[in-house]
């Protein structure tokens, strides 16, 4: 049966917030990952979310996370439906899926079983590879834009949200970095320097290669994660392999990893 127009409506919102959740180890969206299994709006307005990850042992705390943005994601919603979001085929699913169902923690969830595992911090870890990962592809997209190094450690955020770039693909990095860096610097004016640290110093042209090494090598550690990740589940779900544009284990293999400036599809530059 069609949806109705609102239904509709409703289940592409639905998508859309999801789509906002990111895998926190890989910072890519969990709908990309292929981990959002179903996410239905019933008849009633209620949803249903059903979540898969690569394997049955897979960290309950990154589960946790995801989990718990994916709550934070529904209760966005603009009809504030009623939900329920299941965690299937996990070794914790059960203590998981009752535990971020009732608002708790993940040491109320997990008490002596724990540890010392401070959540807060492995978010805060997250982020900032998140956020150096973001800021090595809009480095190298203005690079490729022809922006001479110089005007890239010196582009204010003003300067830098105002750059356009035809591809969809940096587009999107664009956005992407712009949103790390404001949660990052919530108080930055349009005044300030695009381009920091994650502690915040200013970027400078003689160490702007040994940056970008830097970069390059938390890039590098999660795509070649977030290959394994998608390999784990092709396998263990018998899927048709679906990558996307990101790299995939062979790519390690044979050492040929795309530059972010370039065409995902192709590994060949844009422009």
């Amino acid at each position: 049966m069609a949806l109705l127009p609102s239904e509709s409506r409703r289940q592409e919102e639905l998508w859309r917030r999801l789509a906002e959740v990111d895998d926190p180890e890989l910072d890519e969206p969990i709908t990309d990952m292929g981990f959002v299994e179903r996410a239905e709006v019933t008849d009633d307005g209620r949803v249903l979310v059903d979540f898969r990850l690569p394997t049955y042992w897979c960290s309950p705390n990154f589960a946790f996370l995801m989990l718990d943005g994916v709550r934070e994601a529904l209760d966005g919603l603009s009809w504030r439906p009623a939900y329920e979001v299941r965690l299937q085929d996990h070794m914790f699913a059960d203590e998981v899926n009752a535990g971020v169902a009732a608002g708790r923690s993940f040491g109320q969830i997990f008490g002596d079983l724990s540890g010392d595992c401070d959540v807060r911090a492995l978010r805060e870890t997250f982020h900032a590879k998140a956020y150096k990962r973001r800021q090595e592809g809009a480095i190298l997209d203005l690079r490729q834009a022809g922006l001479a190094d110089e005007a890239i450690v010196r582009l204010s955020l003003a300067g830098y949200e105002a750059r356009h770039f035809p591809e969809p693909e940096a587009q999107f990095r664009q956005r992407r970095y712009r949103e790390a860096l404001l949660q990052r610097r919530p108080a930055m004016t349009l005044k300030d320097r695009a381009f920091q640290t994650w502690e915040g110093e200013p970027i400078g042209i003689d160490g702007l290669e040994a940056h970008l090494g830097e970069l390059r090598s938390i890039r590098i550690n999660m795509e070649f994660n977030g290959a394994l990740c998608r390999g784990l589940k092709t396998t263990r779900y018998k899927q048709a392999e679906y990558v996307g544009g990101e790299p995939t284990l062979v790519d390690f293999i044979l050492n040929r990893v795309p530059s972010p400036a370039t065409d995902p599809a192709t590994s060949t530059p844009v422009g």
